[in-house]
């Protein structure tokens, strides 16, 4: 008898996406081909500017830590075979996602594709624009320089597993300047996200259950279950309430990411931006 995909439980699995660029190729065609599995989830782990050895080794740790299928766009032929011999050793499914479209057209032209980085990309003013915001999303995540935020276009706030980074990289993509700041029980926000003007403060809120699951699907592939605050009911409960009081109590704008894929709450940014900005 057959099992209905509406009864059987959802499958989470690891989707790691190594690229030498901005990933927007990877996402697109990941998410089209997860589409055709019914009540499948993936756990994605992006990659972005990924040009050296030391970056490299670093995206191979992670896949090591929670193993699943890595597809990649990576122009570079040393660091191209340095990732798939690593995979190939532990057994882990490689796709590089380019390929197929080059071949068959180096074939139908005559002629050998170059290993240009970022060849679909047009040096506009534009892409520029972008680099640049990527840049800065990946100099201010997660905390990081938080001086700097006051030339962020805007400043993204939540507890842990709320996709902070992979909504400020979505941004960057269409060269919105975000930063993030963790929220961590216990631990006060920094003095200075209360003193910037120019960047709107965005929170990002998530029910307990969803963030609960969301939780413990990362631990389990990390291999790392075990009762914790992380995954405590009471706890996260507590965490998610303080976080909601200290946007309310500042007048923040929340967006609620409990069932908003990365792609729609980076869309929803964007319309409050366009809304502070005055664009219809």
């Amino acid at each position: 008898m057959n099992v209905s995909s509406q009864s059987r439980p959802a499958i989470y699995f690891n989707v790691h996406l190594v690229s030498d660029s901005t990933g927007e190729t990877l996402n697109a065609v990941m998410r089209a081909a997860v589409a055709q599995f019914d009540r499948t989830i993936p756990l994605e782990h992006n990659y972005y500017l990924v040009r050296s050895d030391r970056q490299l080794e670093r995206v191979m740790a992670e896949i090591e830590a929670a193993p699943g299928v890595v597809w990649y766009t990576i122009s570079d032929e040393t660091l191209r075979r340095k990732l798939e011999q690593f995979c190939r050793q532990r057994g882990i499914q490689t796709l590089p996602v380019l390929d197929a479209s080059i071949h068959m057209l180096s074939r139908h032209l005559g002629l050998a594709a170059t290993e240009r980085v970022a060849g679909q990309h047009a040096l506009t003013e534009d892409y520029f624009q972008r680099i640049s915001a990527i840049d800065f999303a990946l100099a201010h995540d997660d905390g990081q320089n938080v001086s700097g935020l006051e030339d962020a276009d805007v400043v993204i706030l939540g507890v842990s597993r709320t996709s902070k980074t992979p909504t400020c990289v979505y941004l960057a993509n269409r060269g919105v300047k975000a930063g993030n700041i963790p929220l961590v029980p216990g631990v006060p926000p920094p003095p200075q996200l209360f003193e910037l003007k120019s960047p709107m403060i965005i929170g990002l809120k998530i029910s307990i259950d969803r963030l609960l699951q969301i939780r413990g699907n990362r631990l389990r592939s990390m291999k790392a279950d075990g009762v914790t605050d992380y995954v405590d009911q009471e706890a996260v409960r507590a965490e998610v309430t303080e976080a909601a009081r200290l946007f309310q109590r500042n007048k923040w704008p929340v967006i609620d990411v409990s069932r908003r894929s990365v792609e729609e709450t980076a869309a929803a940014i964007l319309n409050k931006l366009n809304e502070r900005r005055g664009w219809s």
